[in-house]
């Protein structure tokens, strides 16, 4: 309504108030927007006049009766016209808010709609609440409507400030636009410049208390949005200015490493401006807000400005760089940052650069989604030679200590470089080594300890992997040694060890202590620290991993304590009386290691008279450090050439150790004490080391001699104890204690005669007899706590008692074994066999008599269980020496066995698997499907066990011992075909296994060649008929033969830092420490070989075996040959056939002639026609050729191949041409030589006129040996006739090839490459050739190699003069792998050559509905803004990589939807990448083979596609006059058949391309090229913002 109208209504009704109400609604009602409009113009024409009093009133009333609910109403709507009812009341709101602005009601709404942003949305949506967007809409509407008001804005200010805290980004947005730019547009300069104060110190406060990452994204919007305020040229003394602020700075740069890649630019941004602001204004500048700080974030230099600006314009183009995420695109920026390193490392004290900037650069590498980027950022700083400089090192100190050590932690980093053996160090350890030595070098001294203890603490804060855990401690040993660290270094030092106990990896963690203990000898100030925090610290290093007597980390050790003695701290500690301490102890220097020794063993032993004799046992923890102790000091006085002094030292032990028998009120907790402290000496005092034999350790002698005349008082009181005194259910636990001593004692004595005698004649009939008589005493009715425990302890000493025995510690015929062999009478009583699982029930609690043994009744079960596997300790012992269970009684006691596996926890069945072992074979004839549950059950348990490393190896290898026993072995198909199903389940279930558990077949197949063919065992009718088993599981050897790594990257990287410590010996005690579990994925392979070596060509039955293994791995040869599975360079297809020829190769000399003529020949020749790989080729060349040697009656094989149809031979006659060029091998041995040399010569003549250009270099270098061949030339040249001018001519034309470009380079290389230069196939016939130096040469994997290392520390290898293990000719072994390798694929030189693959994945094996275009190319694309179309190309006939790599980038440049391809291989392929240049990273990829073409264009019809084949034919339209549908699809066809007829069929139209030429044909690519562009022409050109180049 306009004002004309509402003049003239006002001036016929003069009563203004009455038209007001007129014009209002109720409340509860939503009016017009034209009578809201027409309100709003009538108050606002009112205001122009004169105001009274209740027409202001009135106005009011519209704002609280009429606006308020309304605007409520709308918040509470979901409609959308919502929005331009909005737009009405706000409009009336704001001259109503005008009009009333003189009596308050500004500031009484703005409390209402302050409220509103104040309350958080607590889930109760009430209707009489504005929503949070319409209050700041109305807030902004009335700032615009008053007059500048400070207590208002100031109000609103504090409370939007507080909600840009809590609310969403999208409100914050809008309050910024709306509340905060409006607020900035209403103030005069010096208002502008308080209110952009207020926001800037309550932001940056904000920061500055709380520096997390929301934090900083929050501060870095707001800023960003008021960019042009702060940035403005303004200057006002209040106006904050970025340039001279430090936490503003400090979010910037809180920003340039956020995760957020928006909040990142935004901080670039925000720096970018600052820069540019400081250039225009051209004043001095720097930061100065932080007293306590030195450091300068931002200095502008008007006199410096051409440098200033080059570095930031540099800083900014790398962080710019980095967003890319791709290493190409980064790298070539790199040196930039060299640069930028060179200015600040340069101006390090004139402060116009902060480093902290450099760091900035480092994090942001650090967080990328790429690894590789990440790596090549760990490895730049940590060659930065800037480093070196003082003051730049203690600059980058923090970041050293943060975000270096925590991208230190990703293992992936680990990984070995390419050009790295598999033993090698990995190129970041090494990096890291000199680095940490650099960088601590350069720190100031003052500093140096600091850091160190930070960085050591920094280590021990979180949980680490075994590989960066390990090289960051060998890094930090090869600090040189300098008194830094004091206590806390120690107790940071013990804080990381505990990180090492969470890893598996035995042998990593074992060698990560020995680093570390090595640095901490070097780095600890041994005056700041005393002998009970040293000898406390060295209780963490585990004895059975790192720290055990004789290896050179203990005499690293040793050495230590005596080059330091009488230096270290003084103190009280925790023993004794301080003055007896301290005169014991001290001399002129300080602690004396020898005394304080002593006198802590003394205070060990002493405990006071009252103590309680029952109870819990002592904490082991004193015990094993006092033990550790006491050998370290015996050690270190044997270094000096002293008198060990062990008596002296140990008289408090061996005086309560001598009255134990005697003192039966000796205190139980001394006792107690004294029996730990004895077994963990008898335990640790064995040396690990093989380099001094133990007669000759005087230590370990001394201690043996001390201990050894208080054996039979020791014994004596284990004897009465074990007896039936121990009746408490605490008492169980210290059973434990004193037959672990018992087991010691008879472990480390057995060999003394009178000791053993004793004990074998005497003390065990006695301790046997006592034993018995508990366990056949009747059961009680009630049950008490001493009745059971006695029971339990009697079974588990019976259960040790035949553990001694089964180790062979008992001669067989004493009266030792007489008495356990009395054990069958308790388990097998002539009634029945009740004492098979027996159990035992629990006590009541009315029989507990200590408190502590009311918490051990709810562990019973334990108790019960540990009961149950001792009886079958017993079991198991007595089935294997007496064999006293009779035929009747072995399935009811197997089914016994069987019902323990159910029972019993996974680490306690090993004993009822041995019992099974040796009662399975007399149970299988009768009984067969128990047998089988007992191995199906038995395998359960082992399945179960699989996660747990403790239990899991022990219970497989009893597992493998009881399913693959001999007698199961010799059962066949035809006697018990449901056990042999079972057994041969059960090895196709542990061969699924092995592929995730490195080291499971290992186990089976060291079992299975030791079974067949025992080390050393004499040939006879027995040994056959054991090793007849062989042939019954061949497939079990054949799997071996072609069995290697399946390592997944991880696994792999484990598996190549153990080898790599394993090569390290003994300077790391580790390999001493810890037992070789054999668990190379490579043994099954390295065993079955040398399985394979050892047998006889003599025995009729070796032979059998392997000529069926040689068989069956032809067989297995022509499957993959013949199969449809891709077989790309170190796929698992190559490598399994490359493995089947290397064992071929291997059995060649050993097979007889007849069958190698009959059964080989042709196989081999037959190969040679296939396509292989390089590495495979050779060793089928080589095995033709040493056949053909050793059989040369055979030479019409050879000639019979190059008659074959030239289609099917094609490049594969390569393979016989280079037969041909070892001529100088064969020809001696045959017979017609001039016949065969002129047959030669006719055959190579005849290839070098071949059209492939490989063919034609193979003949001619064939010809060129045959033809130089001194033997034969000199006689038959006149021979040939008129075919001597030809070979001349074809020889001449050959060495003349310097004028014809690559063909030159390529008849050098055939004639430098290893396998027709240096190799030998006589001479070089050895398995260091067959199973390294090939495949070295061939560029196999290299993780697909068998070192010799492997052969001579895995195995016993037989050595043989025909197959020697060493080459002994050095020649072939020193070269490096040619160029011409990659000539040698033929037919597949288009395949990609994937190192890291295990199993083929084909997305499209399920269906073609599962694939979608839109993959994280499109996401990645989106981000630049890049326009797509809906064009898809499909490629999938097309299968050259040129061709494919031209379209992809043809495809991304015109904005496709996407390429579909046969193979997503095809990305990789380094002819692709050459033409595609990266655009396959931003145009999405699909996979559809060509067989499932169909299906995929019937489903794209259905989606709406038209599918458009570009093909010439009869009905095809002119590409000029065709107009393409939007939603097209593109169907290209093969580069020789075009696109087949069933495909033809599902075509909508075909489209030609218009041509005036003859040839009548273009390139696949350049057609597809023209139709994507005329269809991007059509569509995506109609629209302007669109460029089309």
């Amino acid at each position: 309504m306009s004002n004309f109208l509402i003049r003239t209504l006002l001036s016929r009704y003069p009563d203004p108030e009455n038209l007001i109400n007129n014009l209002c609604w109720p409340s509860t009602s939503r009016p017009d927007i034209e009578k809201i409009e027409a309100l709003t113009v009538l108050i606002k024409e009112l205001s122009n006049k004169s105001q009274e009093e209740r027409c202001i009133s009135k106005v009011q009333s519209v704002i609280w009766d009429q606006c308020m609910p309304l605007l409520q109403m709308i918040s509470s709507a979901d409609d959308d016209g919502g929005k331009d009812l909005l737009s009405a009341v706000c409009g009336l709101f704001a001259v109503c808010v005008s009009v009333c602005q003189a009596d308050d009601v500004p500031g009484q709404v703005i409390h209402v709609l302050l409220q509103v942003l104040m309350t958080r949305d607590d889930g109760n949506h009430e209707t009489d609440r504005l929503d949070v967007d319409v209050a700041i809409e109305v807030t902004a509407v009335l700032l615009s409507s008053i007059s500048y008001d400070g207590d208002i804005i100031s109000r609103t200010l504090a409370c939007t400030l507080s909600c840009v805290k809590d609310l969403s980004d999208s409100i914050i947005s809008k309050i910024i636009v709306r509340i905060w730019f409006t607020i900035l547009k209403s103030c005069n300069k010096e208002a502008e410049s308080e209110v952009l104060r207020q926001i800037w110190d309550d932001l940056l406060s904000w920061h500055q208390r709380d520096q997390t990452e929301s934090v900083s994204a929050r501060v870095l919007l707001c800023l960003t949005a008021l960019s042009d305020h702060l940035y403005s040229s303004e200057t006002s003394q209040n106006r904050p200015d970025p340039r001279r602020s430090q936490r503003f700075f400090r979010a910037i740069q809180a920003g340039l490493t956020h995760k957020d890649s928006v909040t990142r630019k935004r901080a670039l941004y925000l720096l970018t401006r600052c820069v540019a602001l400081a250039e225009i204004k051209k004043e001095d500048v720097f930061t100065s807000e932080e007293p306590h700080t030195d450091e300068i974030l931002f200095r502008w230099a008007p006199e410096k400005q051409q440098l200033l600006r080059e570095f930031w314009e540099d800083f900014a183009l790398v962080l710019e760089t980095l967003e890319e995420n791709q290493i190409h695109v980064i790298r070539p920026v790199l040196n930039r940052i060299d640069m930028l390193v060179e200015t600040t490392a340069t101006d390090i004290q004139g402060g116009l650069f902060s480093p902290s900037w450099l760091l900035c650069v480092y994090q942001r590498m650090f967080h990328s989604e790429n690894k590789a980027v990440m790596k090549e950022g760990v490895n730049h700083l940590l060659e930065l030679k800037a480093l070196h400089r003082s003051a730049f090192a203690l600059a980058f100190s923090q970041f050293v200590i943060g975000p270096l050590m925590d991208v230190l932690a990703e293992s992936s980093l680990y990984h070995r470089a390419p050009q790295q053996n598999i033993r090698d160090c990995p190129e970041l350890g090494v990096k890291l080594q000199i680095f940490v030595v650099n960088f601590f070098s350069s720190l100031p001294e003052e500093n140096r300890g600091s850091v160190l203890l930070q960085l050591i603490q920094r280590l021990g804060s979180r949980q680490w992997c075994a590989v960066p855990l390990l090289f960051l401690s060998q890094a930090l040993s090869c600090l040189s040694p300098c008194p830094l660290l004091g206590s806390d270094g120690l107790n940071a030092f013990r804080e990381v060890l505990r990180c090492t106990m969470i890893t598996h990896q035995v042998l990593l963690r074992g060698a990560s202590q020995c680093f570390l203990l090595h640095a901490a000898l070097c780095l600890t100030d041994v005056t700041t620290v005393s002998l009970d925090e040293i000898f406390g610290f060295l209780v963490h290093f585990r004895a059975d991993e790192s720290l055990c007597r004789g290896t050179a980390l203990w005499k690293e050790l040793c050495n230590w304590l005596q080059t330091n003695e009488g230096r270290f701290r003084l103190t009280d500690g925790d023993l004794g009386s301080p003055v007896e301490l301290h005169t014991a102890t001290s001399n002129s220097k300080g602690a004396s290691i020898f005394s304080y020794v002593q006198q802590r063993l003394k205070t060990f032993l002493t405990v006071p008279a009252n103590t309680d004799q029952t109870g819990s046992l002592p904490d082991p923890g004193e015990a094993e450090l006092l033990a550790r102790t006491v050998l370290l000091t015996a050690d270190l006085q044997h270094t000096r050439s002293e008198e060990p002094g062990l008596e002296l030292l140990l008289q408090p032990l061996l005086d309560v150790l001598r009255r134990l028998s005697t003192n039966v009120y000796l205190v139980l907790h001394k006792t107690d004490k004294s029996l730990q402290l004895l077994l963990r000496l008898l335990q640790l005092h064995r040396r690990r080391s093989d380099t001094e034999k133990e007669n000759e350790d005087v230590v370990a002698v001394a201690l043996k001699t001390h201990m050894l005349s208080v054996v039979d008082s020791v014994q004596e009181f284990l004897l009465r104890r074990l007896s039936g005194e121990l009746r408490e259910l605490c008492d169980v636990e210290r059973s434990e204690l004193y037959l672990s001593v018992l087991r010691e004692l008879v472990l480390t004595y057995s060999t003394v005669s009178w000791y053993g005698s004793n004990l074998q004649q005497n003390y065990i009939p006695k301790l046997t007899t006592h034993c018995l008589r508990i366990l056949n005493e009747p059961s009680e009715q009630n049950p008490s706590v001493s009745g059971q425990v006695q029971r339990v302890v009697s079974m588990a000493t019976l259960a040790l008692l035949c553990d001694m025995a089964d180790r062979g510690v008992l001669k067989s015929q004493s009266e030792a074994m007489r008495s356990l062999h009395s054990l069958t009478n308790y388990f097998y009583p002539s009634s029945s066999s009740q004492h098979l699982n027996q159990t035992l029930l629990k006590p009541t609690t009315a029989t507990v008599s200590h408190p502590e043994d009311g918490l051990l009744l709810k562990d019973w079960g334990r108790i019960v269980a540990q009961f149950i596997g001792n009886q079958w300790m017993c079991l198991s012992f007595l089935q294997k020496t007496a064999g006293t269970l009779r035929a009747a009684e072995a399935p009811e006691v197997l089914r016994a066995a069987v019902d323990a596996l159910a029972l019993l926890p996974g680490h306690l069945v090993l004993p009822v698997l041995d019992f099974m072992a040796s009662v399975l074979p007399q149970v299988v004839q009768c009984e067969e499907s128990l047998c089988v549950e007992a191995i199906c059950a038995s395998w359960k348990v082992v399945q179960a066990l699989s996660t747990n490393p403790h239990d899991f190896w022990s219970t497989l290898q009893g597992f493998v011992r009881l399913a693959f026993n001999q007698g199961l072995l010799q059962l066949t198909e035809e006697q018990n075909p449901r056990i042999t199903a079972c057994i041969q389940q059960i090895v196709s279930e542990l061969m699924e296994l092995a592929q995730v558990r490195s080291g499971v077949f290992n186990v089976l197949i060291q079992h299975c060649c030791e079974t067949w063919l025992p080390s050393g065992a004499a040939e006879g009718v027995q040994s056959d008929a054991v090793f007849s088993t062989a042939l019954l599981h061949l497939n079990i050897l054949t799997e071996a033969c072609v069995y290697g790594p399946v390592f997944r990257r991880d696994q792999r990287l484990v598996q190549e830092v153990q080898s790599y410590v394993e090569q390290l010996g003994d300077t790391c005690a580790a390999n001493t420490a810890v037992s070789s579990d054999n668990r190379d994925d490579q043994y099954p392979r390295v065993c079955a070989l040398a399985f394979l070596c050892r047998l006889n060509p003599s025995n009729h039955l070796h032979q059998r075996l392997m000529e069926e293994l040689v068989q069956r791995l032809l067989r297995k040869d022509a499957e993959i040959s013949k199969s449809k599975v891709r077989y790309y360079s170190n796929s698992i297809q190559h490598r399994v056939k490359n493995r089947v020829w290397q064992t071929l190769l291997l059995l060649l000399h050993k097979l007889r002639p007849e069958f190698v003529s009959d059964c080989v020949l042709s196989h081999v020749c037959e190969a040679g026609f296939c396509s292989n790989q390089a590495s495979v080729k050779y060793l089928i060349e080589w095995a033709l050729i040493l056949i053909l040697h050793q059989n040369p009656s055979h030479i019409q094989n050879l000639w019979n191949c190059f008659s074959l149809d030239h289609e099917k031979t094609k490049t594969s006659i390569c393979t016989f041409l280079s037969v041909l060029v070892h001529m100088n091998v064969l020809l001696p041995k045959l017979q017609d030589k001039e016949v065969q040399w002129r047959r030669a010569v006719e055959v190579s003549l005849q290839w070098c006129f071949s059209h492939n250009f490989s063919v034609r270099l193979y003949a001619l270098l064939a010809l060129k040996r045959v033809w130089e061949l001194e033997d034969a030339c000199v006689h038959m040249e006149e021979n040939l006739g008129g075919l001597t001018t030809v070979v001349q001519a074809c020889l001449q034309q050959a060495e003349a090839m310097q004028n014809t470009g690559n063909a030159m380079k390529n008849w050098s290389r055939i004639q430098e490459h290893f396998f027709f230069s240096a190799f030998h196939p006589i001479r070089d016939y050895s398995v260091e050739t067959i199973f390294q130096t090939f495949p070295s040469l061939s560029e196999l994997a290299e993780d697909e190699w068998l070192p010799l290392w492997k052969f001579e520390s895995f195995v016993v290898f037989p050595i043989c003069t025909a197959l020697p293990l060493k080459n002994h000719a050095s020649d072939l072994g020193e070269l490096q792998p040619g160029d011409w390798i990659q000539q040698d694929k033929g037919d597949l030189e288009q395949e990609e050559r994937w190192v890291e693959v295990q199993k083929k994945i084909t997305p499209w094996k399920l269906s073609v509905q599962e694939q979608e275009p839109e993959l994280i190319a499109q996401q990645r694309a989106a981000r630049l803004g890049k326009l797509t179309s809906s064009l898809l190309v499909v490629a999938s006939l097309i299968d050259k990589p040129t061709n494919l790599g031209g379209l992809c980038r043809t495809c991304e440049i015109f904005g496709a939807k996407a390429l579909v391809l046969d193979s997503l291989r095809h990305i990789n392929d380094k002819q692709f990448q050459a033409l595609s240049v990266s655009s396959e990273l931003w145009l999405p990829m699909l996979e559809v083979k060509p067989a499932e073409l169909s299906d995929y264009l019937q489903l794209k019809k259905r989606e709406g596609y038209w599918v458009i084949g570009v093909e010439q034919t009869s009905n095809s339209q002119s590409l000029q006059d065709y107009t393409f549908p939007e939603r097209s699809l593109l169907l290209l066809g093969n580069e020789r058949e075009g696109i087949p007829a069933n495909l033809l069929q599902l075509v909508d139209v075909c489209v030609e391309i218009p041509q005036h030429g003859v040839t009548r044909s273009l390139n696949v690519h350049v057609s597809a090229a023209l139709l994507v562009w005329e269809y991007t022409r059509q569509h995506l050109g109609q629209n302007p913002a669109a460029p089309l180049c």
